[in-house]
């Protein structure tokens, strides 16, 4: 039987039970890597400001600490939760010629959690983001089965304060995510671990233990509430970002307005269409399995629509 795993209980009252265990990849080669930070997650207000053009140049300064931060969002049917996570780094870099780098990277994963009723439901599926594909994943015991695309492979969990928690990874440099081990940390790493109100600095490029503070995407004032600012998106779901503070410097390009927030997030190839993830996660996953219980498709709670 899949691990159980709840979102909030009301959709304003944040829990951390369905919250990953984050593996993150860190490289400390080149300039832009700033000795590693380059790869921790981090708000994307880090620097205290709404002005996301800023964001490559400001990190790494000792004046912008970037302390661990995650968010998320729920979405309900009266069969389902649908969970997105985001985790955002500064910069998507490369050290390598004649690759491209950009300023912001944000990418996640979405969990569908069948309401069956149990305490916690039960965690079905996993869809990640990595660049511009996703990749799916199901927890051994799953019942749902690939559809329209294969089932990538199988969610791991650890347990975590005496309950099973997902287990993600991210890449170094670029920070594609997908359920770990997939992914790995390869050399030096951060291990994040989920908390409600803890957001802690890596003490180095190799820090097994740094906790990281979830952030509800919905609070008044947040991510979904400056979707329209335009210092901090340059278009709908597409975070703002330049060419400044040495972004493609030497023989690398630099990208602009690169970075996606989750109702911007889209696989260059398969169907369902741009920001479908976060927006209508019942038509994705129906979409990606085979689903042997009933599905809602009406959305008791959504304000992404």
């Amino acid at each position: 039987m899949p691990p159980a795993c709840r979102p909030p209980i009301l959709p304003t009252a944040p829990r951390s039970r369905c919250a990953p265990v984050h593996y993150q990849d860190v490289d400390q080669t080149g300039s832009h890597a700033l000795g590693g930070a380059a790869d921790y997650i981090a708000r994307y207000d880090f620097d205290g400001d709404l002005d996301a053009r800023n964001n490559w140049d400001r990190a790494g300064h000792s004046a912008y600490p970037l302390a661990a931060h995650a968010y998320y969002s729920v979405v309900e049917t009266a069969t389902h939760w649908y969970i997105t996570y985001l985790f955002f780094h500064p910069r998507d870099w490369t050290d390598s010629f004649f690759d491209t780098e950009h300023e912001n990277d944000a990418e996640g994963v979405m969990f569908a959690v069948a309401r069956d009723g149990s305490a916690y439901g039960t965690l079905k599926a996993a869809v990640t983001v990595a660049h511009t594909d996703f990749f799916s994943f199901v927890p051994a015991g799953s019942d749902w089965t690939g559809n329209a695309e294969n089932v990538d492979g199988t969610l791991s969990f650890l347990s975590y304060q005496g309950a099973p928690h997902p287990v993600t990874a991210q890449e170094a440099k670029g920070h594609g995510l997908k359920a770990w081990p997939a992914y790995d940390i390869k050399g030096d790493g951060v291990i994040y671990y989920p908390s409600l109100s803890v957001a802690e600095v890596p003490s180095g490029p190799d820090d097994r233990d740094v906790k990281y503070k979830l952030v509800d995407i919905f609070e008044p004032g947040g991510l979904w509430d400056q979707r329209n600012t335009p210092s901090l998106f340059a278009g709908y779901g597409s975070f703002a970002g330049d060419k400044s503070g040495g972004c493609g410097s030497g023989a690398i390009g630099c990208s602009v307005n690169a970075a996606n927030a989750p109702w911007g997030w889209d696989d260059s190839n398969d169907g369902p269409g741009r920001g479908v993830l976060a927006v209508d996660p019942v038509g994705l996953t129906m979409n990606y399995f085979r689903i042997p219980e009933a599905v809602s498709g009406a959305y008791s709670y959504n304000p992404y629509r």
